[in-house]
């Protein structure tokens, strides 16, 4: 780093991805501001340098060997920061400590026999809540919030029909349960049921979502939010605004040439019907039918595989809806969460796969509503978009959520 380029950090001050630190501190108070800014986007540390921008230089002289072992010591699982020095004409010497966002969330700090978690809010770090470190344990991949019960569910919560038809006509179990006990033993196997403290059963986020009967009764993240506008912008006029809720999977009847019928509707057949109108224009030509044609205004099958990458990738911790909004220039599908460990929009769109809810993700992949190599995005969406709208997907990924955008044909 050059010595204007520090300046320059300096007199713009600390923020969410930079701190200022004096030499003279304790070993956990180096590592309190490390863990924090790992667990949210990495950044930089300025050892020399006071809490107003003073410039007060490094009095340790074996100043990199201190925060290596504070580094090894303090902070787990383990980080490998970038340490550089810039020195000044007076002599002083400013220790500049890199390092990228932390791909093992959560980071902790080894203090007094405890390991405490920060997060990094503006430009402070704070101890982060109990809601905070579920979202960056799930966000590490070391918790599948899919598979913690809900509050007030039971079996009773479970639709048994579409479970059967589940296990009868999708993948074809030959042992269908027959009573409530066998039920119950063959959910919690599957990972729709768990045990609670109570010596009772609940369902878990993953059941209710994929067969509950009124998930959003006892979840009420569980549906999707369906808008459409008028304009490019959301108005108080909106042309649709609807909260959908039901089993995500639809119930089908097996057919004797291989294809299914569909029979009752989930979650994401109640979406597509209620977006279909804004996705198509009535042409201006009758048929010899007396038929007026329609055209798609985004290819439907990038569409759906959106609209399925948000139900079956969205962070459980988030207690708001996904929502699909239909705009006069764009299609925008928003799921909750920020994108789950290493994961990032150029990865994702180059094919590599890190599901957060392997269950959910499974079940959809037996219906066929997930791509069955999990590459849907780069191997439908993205070329669909190009060869019928001539324009690619946008997406945009925050700690808060993953937005995609459609644009429409032109």
């Amino acid at each position: 780093m050059l010595r204007t380029e520090l300046l320059e950090l300096i007199a713009n001050g600390e923020n969410s991805g930079l701190e200022f630190k004096r030499d003279d501190i304790r070993p956990e108070q180096l590592g309190k501001e490390v863990v924090a800014l790992a667990n949210f986007q990495g950044g930089r540390i300025l050892l020399g340098v006071g809490d107003d921008g003073a410039i007060m230089g490094l009095q340790r002289t074996d100043a990199e060997t201190w925060v290596m072992n504070v580094f090894r010591d303090k902070i787990h699982p383990m980080i490998l920061p970038f340490y550089e020095e810039i020195h000044f004409d007076d002599g002083k010497r400013v220790a500049v400590i890199s390092f990228p966002a932390g791909i093992s969330k959560p980071y902790v700090l080894r203090h007094g026999g405890r390991e405490e978690i920060y997060i990094r809010v503006g430009s402070t770090s704070q101890l982060a809540t109990r809601e905070q470190q579920a979202r960056l344990y799930a966000i590490g991949g070391l918790l599948h919030t899919e598979t913690m019960p809900v509050p007030g569910t039971s079996m009773n919560s479970l639709d048994i029909v579409r479970l059967e038809n589940y296990l009868r006509d999708i993948i074809h179990d030959p042992e269908i349960p027959e009573t409530e006990a066998q039920w119950q033993q063959r959910l919690l196997g599957l990972g729709f049921l768990t045990e609670i403290p109570t010596g009772n059963v609940a369902c878990t986020i993953a059941g209710l979502v994929l067969f509950g009967m009124f998930p959003r009764r006892y979840l009420r993240q569980a549906g999707i939010r369906v808008m459409a506008f008028a304009g490019a912008d959301k108005s108080y006029q909106a042309k649709l605004d609807e909260i959908l809720d039901g089993p995500l999977v639809g119930r089908w009847k097996a057919g004797t040439t291989g294809k299914h019928e569909l029979l009752d509707h989930g979650l994401i057949e109640k979406a597509a019907s209620a977006l279909r109108p804004f996705l198509t224009e009535e042409s201006g030509e009758i048929d010899a039918h007396l038929h007026r044609g329609k055209t798609w205004l985004y290819p439907w099958d990038a569409v759906r595989e959106v609209m399925v990458n948000a139900l079956a990738h969205r962070d459980w911790t988030r207690s708001v809806d996904i929502e699909v909004s239909c705009y006069a220039n764009r299609l925008e599908v928003i799921s909750p969460g920020a994108l789950q460990n290493s994961m990032t929009i150029e990865k994702m769109k180059a094919g590599q796969r890190s599901p957060r809810n392997p269950i959910i993700v499974e079940v959809l992949r037996d219906y066929g509503y997930v791509d069955a190599r999990g590459m849907g995005i780069r191997t439908k969406v993205i070329p669909l978009m190009r060869q019928y709208n001539h324009a690619e997907p946008v997406f945009t990924a925050t700690e808060d959520y993953l937005s995609t955008i459609l644009l429409r044909r032109v």
